[in-house]
């Protein structure tokens, strides 16, 4: 069969190509307003339905897993009409769900919410990334990581949200409804301006052969997004308490683990792009594996409050470039740029947060939480070895994957 060769990159960008990255940067935007608006709300989400800590578990691990097929869904339908369409059918669905998960009044109501936003929320996810590969392709030079900058910049305006609305009072559903009303509007607007089919694919048509794409070339990729995403749960999930039970902080000094992680994470995306130009993606993904092993150790050690929060803010810098790095390593993997690597790539995310939960909530239950997060630490510390995947290669003819 024969096979294509990828088109060279301008040498400049066109006024296309603008149009398609600023397209991607909205997409991402709304996509982490999305994700921390509902998030945030989880407390109140909890009281309102009258769910124990357990249940209450048990609905939230779901969710990834029905977001993990969200992903898969997103891969083949992606090979087929383009990641396009699935962001301008999935992502004002995602903004529905969040504003209906407002106004269920009861829990099998609330349960078929969360499934709308799981399965539209992988499906976004991996598609935003498909967009933001080939925007990169047509590029020629790094620019992945500051579209999921723009991610965590909007959660955090997500996570300011969230408290502003609880000074004023206002009810789940209009809390949600103020921030993704105009989420789902700038998304319907910038899905036209996205890039089309025939221009985020490297081949006229991603043919049967093209979409049936190997694993063991993103094997390392996947490892390492759910090893990412175990210590970005533990994180996420845990950090707060074990500033609580062990560090014994008061209220004001508990959240500061969070957010060193997640200030640190905005910042080194930032100017991720321009690392990853000078030094290669495998240089950064190693060094910041070997940051995060230290980030963890630093928790883990950790004898007074000031260094154990010095720690989180090592983890944000070594883990933050993890995931896009993965993402544009299996796009560059990609012979046809069916986007099915990068939908398998992404559903490691779900894996790996699922993992983490339960790994260090059932650590820390038999033990304690300075031994349940060195269960991280190791994971963090094979990111390392990984690393070597991440190398840029020329792909495989399309015809090897058959």
């Amino acid at each position: 069969m024969p096979t294509s060769t990828p088109p060279s990159p301008p040498s400049r960008p066109t006024e296309r190509d603008r149009q398609a990255r600023l397209a991607t940067f909205a997409i991402f935007f709304v996509q982490g307003l999305t994700f921390a608006t509902l998030l945030t709300q989880v407390a109140g989400l909890q009281r309102k339905h009258g769910l124990s800590d357990g249940e209450l578990t048990i609905l939230l691990l779901i969710v990834p897993v029905i977001a993990g097929a969200g992903s898969v869904l997103a891969g083949t339908l992606t090979a087929r009409f383009g990641s396009r369409r699935i962001l301008r059918t999935f992502q004002p669905l995602t903004c529905a769900a969040v504003v209906l998960a407002g106004l269920a009044p009861t829990v099998p109501l609330f349960m078929v919410t969360l499934a709308l936003f799981g399965i539209s929320l992988g499906g976004v996810d991996a598609a935003m990334n498909m967009q933001g590969v080939a925007v990169e392709r047509r590029y020629g030079r790094a620019i992945l990581t500051g579209f999921h900058a723009l991610w965590s910049a909007a959660a955090v305006l997500g996570a300011l949200w969230a408290s502003a609305s609880a000074e004023l009072s206002l009810d789940l559903w209009a809390t949600f409804a103020i921030v993704m009303a105009p989420g789902a509007a700038v998304a319907v607007v910038a899905a036209r301006w996205l890039c089309r089919p025939e221009e985020e694919r490297t081949a006229p048509e991603a043919t049967r052969a093209e979409t049936r794409f190997p694993w063991k070339p993103i094997i390392p990729l996947c490892l390492a997004m759910a090893f990412l995403f175990v210590g970005d749960a533990s994180i996420s999930n845990f950090g707060s308490v074990f500033m609580d039970k062990v560090m014994h902080a008061s209220a004001s000094v508990v959240p500061l683990a969070l957010g060193a992680y997640q200030a640190t994470t905005f910042l080194v995306r930032v100017g991720g792009d321009l690392a990853v130009r000078r030094y290669g993606p495998a240089a950064i993904v190693r060094i910041g594996g070997a940051v995060a092993t230290a980030g963890f150790v630093a928790i883990v050690a950790a004898p007074t409050q000031p260094l154990a929060i010095a720690g989180f803010a090592l983890t944000g810098i070594g883990l933050s470039v993890v995931a896009p790095q993965s993402f544009s390593a299996a796009g560059r993997l990609d012979p046809a740029g069916s986007g099915v690597a990068i939908a398998r790539v992404n559903m490691f995310n779900y894996v790996g947060f699922i993992v983490g939960a339960a790994l260090v909530g059932g650590i820390a239950e038999a033990a304690d939480y300075r031994v349940a997060f060195a269960a991280p630490l190791a994971l963090a510390a094979m990111i390392i070895l990984l690393a070597r995947g991440f190398q840029p290669r020329t792909p495989a003819p399309a015809s090897s994957a058959t």
